[in-house]
C-alpha cells in the first residue's frame, strides 16, 4: 500500500489543465489493477526463492537481490515517475508503466542466469514506478465527492492485502508448475495480466496532468540511487563473499552519498527548485515521528516475508503452495483490520498505532516461543497459525495508520511532496529491510542454526514493535 485519501488535501499540486473525463468502473478497476501487480510482485517471488536457487545456482546473496533491487528502483524512481505524468500525462505514463511492466515481467519470467534475473527485477521496479504514482493521481483528478471517497477507500483494501495475497499467489503458482514452468510462472503470470490492463487503460482510463508540474530532480535522484544502492549491496553481497575490499569501500560510500544528497535537495529548494524529498518537510516534527514510525513497520514487515519463506521451504521443509498457504491467517487477519481501521481510529485516534504495535508484538512473541520450544516436526501450519493472525491483525491497522499520522502533519499545498515522501520512505524501508534482517538471518543460519536465527530475527522485530508503541504514546490522540 501506498497513499491514502490524506493525500488528497486541498491544496495538492495534483491538478489538471481541463475538466478531464470522469473515471468510470471499468477505468477504476483497471488501475487498481495497476495499484495491485507491483506490491503483488514485491513479495510474490518470496516462496519463489527456493527453486530459483536450485534452477540458476543462485547464491543466497544473490537471492536477497532478487527481492531488494526491484524495491530499490521502485523507491528511488516513485517520485519521478509521479513528476512525469503530471508533465506528459498521467494516462500515457501508466500505458508507458504497464507495458513496462509486462516486458520486464517476460524478461525475469525467461531469465536464464541470477545476474540476470537481478537486472530484470530492478528493470521490473523502474516499471513499477512508472505506473503506480498515476493511479492516486487519475482518482483525484477525475472523481469527486463520495465517489471519490470509495475509490480510495478500495485503493487502500487493494495495497494492503496485495502484500500478504503475493506470497499466498507464489506458492500457488509454483506448485501448478504449469507447462513445465516452476518459479518461471510467478513473473510469466503477469505478462497476460498487463496485456489485458493495457487493453483496458486504452478504453477506459481518462488523461490528466497537472496545471503547474513540478521540476525534475536528476541530481537528487543519481545521489540518492547511488547511496542506498552503496548501503544495501555490501549488505547482500559483501557478507556471502566475505567481506572483501570493494565492499567495505562501497559501504563506508554510502554515508558520503547520502550526506551530498542532503546537500543538493537543500541547494534545490533554496533555489526554489523542487527536490526529490523537500528538506523543510523533514524537519516538521510531526513527519519526521511518521517516518521514525514507518522504519520498524516496513523494515520488519519486508524482512520479515523473506526470512519466513526461506524457513518455511528451507527449515521446515514446506513446498512452495504449503508455505504460501500457511500464510492465509495472516492475510486474513490483516483484511480483516484494515475493515475495522477506521472505526478503531475514530474511537482510540493515536492509541490504535499503540494497540496495533503490541497485538503484533505478542504475534511476534508467539511465533518465536512456538519455533523454539516445539519440536520441528511439530511446527505445522495449524501450529503456527495464531502467532500469523495476531501478526496480521496488528499490520493491518499499522500499515494505513502510517500514511495517516505521516500525511497529517504535512502543509495541504505541499500534499503532493508529502505524499511521495511517504511513499518512497516505505519502499526505501522494504528494501532495506530484506538487506539488513535477511543478512542478519543468512548469517546467523550458517552459524547458530536455522531455528535460532529465524527467533532471533523475531526478537529485533519484536524490539521494533515496542519501540513503536513507546513512540505512539507521545503522539497526539486526535490524528486529525
Amino acid at each position: 500500500m501506498t497513499l491514502t485519501n490524506n493525500a488528497l488535501k486541498p491544496g495538492s499540486r495534483i491538478h489538471p489543465t481541463s475538466a478531464p473525463t470522469a473515471l468510470t468502473p471499468l477505468g477504476l478497476l483497471t488501475i487498481l489493477l495497476g495499484a495491485a501487480l507491483p506490491m503483488i510482485d514485491f513479495f510474490v517471488v518470496n516462496v519463489a526463492l527456493s527453486d530459483i536457487e536450485a534452477d540458476l545456482n543462485a547464491p543466497a546473496a544473490t537471492l536477497e537481490m532478487v527481492v531488494a533491487g526491484y524495491a530499490v528502483a521502485y523507491a528511488v524512481l516513485l517520485v519521478l515517475g509521479g513528476r512525469l505524468g503530471d508533465t506528459h500525462g498521467r494516462r500515457t505514463l501508466f500505458l508507458w508503466g504497464v507495458a513496462a511492466f509486462g516486458l520486464t515481467s517476460l524478461a525475469c519470467g525467461l531469465a536464464p542466469t541470477a545476474w540476470w534475473l537481478v537486472a530484470a527485477r530492478v528493470a521490473q521496479g523502474a516499471a513499477s514506478a512508472l505506473m503506480l504514482p498515476q493511479v492516486l493521481a487519475t482518482i483525484h483528478a477525475t472523481t469527486s465527492g463520495e465517489r471519490r471517497a470509495r475509490a480510495v477507500s478500495l485503493y487502500g483494501s487493494v495495497g494492503g492485502v496485495s502484500m500478504v495475497l503475493g506470497q499466498i499467489l507464489g506458492g500457488v503458482l509454483v506448485a501448478a508448475d504449469l507447462a513445465g514452468t516452476g518459479w518461471r510462472m510467478v513473473f510469466l503470470v503477469n505478462v497476460p495480466v498487463a496485456a489485458l490492463a493495457l487493453v483496458f487503460a486504452v478504453r477506459a482510463v481518462p488523461d490528466s496532468r497537472a496545471e503547474r508540474p513540478a521540476r525534475g530532480d536528476l541530481a537528487g535522484t543519481v545521489l540518492f540511487a547511488a547511496g542506498l544502492t552503496a548501503f544495501l549491496l555490501p549488505l547482500t553481497e559483501g557478507r556471502a563473499a566475505g567481506w572483501p575490499l570493494w565492499s567495505v569501500l562501497v559501504l563506508v560510500a554510502a554515508p558520503f552519498l547520502m550526506w551530498a544528497f542532503a546537500v543538493v535537495e537543500r541547494r534545490a529548494e533554496a533555489g526554489g527548485g523542487s527536490p526529490l524529498l523537500p528538506p523543510s518537510l523533514m524537519r516538521e516534527p510531526g513527519v519526521r515521528r511518521g517516518l521514525l514510525i514507518g522504519v520498524p513497520v516496513f523494515i520488519g514487515f519486508s524482512g520479515w516475508m523473506f526470512v519466513s519463506a526461506v524457513t518455511l521451504q528451507h527449515g521446515l521443509g514446506y513446498g512452495a503452495l504449503k508455505a504460501g498457504l500457511t500464510l492465509i491467517p495472516m492475510g486474513i487477519a490483516q483484511f480483516t483490520a484494515s475493515l475495522l481501521a477506521p472505526r478503531l481510529v475514530n474511537r482510540l485516534g493515536s492509541r490504535a498505532l499503540t494497540l496495533c504495535a503490541l497485538v503484533h508484538g505478542t504475534g511476534v512473541a508467539v511465533l518465536a516461543l512456538t519455533v523454539l520450544w516445539a519440536p520441528w516436526s511439530a511446527l505445522t501450519p495449524l501450529t503456527l497459525a495464531p502467532g500469523l493472525a495476531l501478526c496480521g491483525f496488528g499490520q493491518g491497522i499499522q500499515l494505513p495508520l502510517y500514511f495517516r499520522i505521516l500525511l497529517s502533519a504535512v502543509p495541504a499545498a505541499r500534499a503532493g511532496a508529502g505524499s511521495g515522501l511517504a511513499a518512497t520512505a516505505q519502499q526505501s524501508c522494504l528494501a532495506v529491510g530484506v538487506a539488513t534482517l535477511g543478512s542478519l538471518f543468512l548469517a546467523l543460519d550458517s552459524g547458530i542454526g536455522l531455528r535460532e536465527a529465524f527467533a532471533t530475527v523475531l526478537a529485533v522485530q519484536l524490539a521494533g514493535l515496542l519501540g513503536l508503541a513507546a513512540l505512539s504514546l507521545r503522539l497526539p490522540r486526535d490524528l486529525g
